[in-house]
């Protein structure tokens, strides 16, 4: 299982490797937008969480150029804007799943079971 996190964030993506370590999920990192839609066409992961707010090319539109370009996998946005219009959005924009920050002590079992419903 292959997981890119896209988030501008060090201290998030620090947070996020650690929640991973007991996992045998290969993380790729990638710290904005557009960097997270390159590296996501070349290596193909299975799930992306995508930060939805970031410089250089935010969440919204890496995941509408994503899906343009064909992208298959599963992505996540991953973001502290809860309001039901932002989830939404990410929805509209091409997510396929939604998860709040701060991510809760079931971050894990929230990825396993998205996993899970996408590949059944």
């Amino acid at each position: 299982m292959k997981i890119l996190m896209v988030d501008d964030n060090d201290d998030i993506r620090k947070m996020l490797k650690r929640k991973f370590r007991k996992t045998d999920w290969e993380i790729l990192e990638a710290v904005n937008g557009r960097e997270g839609v390159d590296m996501a066409l070349e290596h193909l992961p299975d799930l992306v969480l995508m930060d939805m707010h970031m410089p250089v090319l935010d969440g919204h539109e890496a995941v509408r150029l994503l899906r343009e370009k064909g992208f298959p996998g599963t992505i996540v946005a991953l973001t502290a804007s809860v309001m039901r219009s932002d989830t939404d959005r990410a929805i509209e924009d091409g997510c396929d799943h939604f998860i709040a920050k701060p991510v809760k002590r079931d971050f894990i079992n929230q990825i396993r079971e998205i996993l899970e419903a996408e590949a059944g």
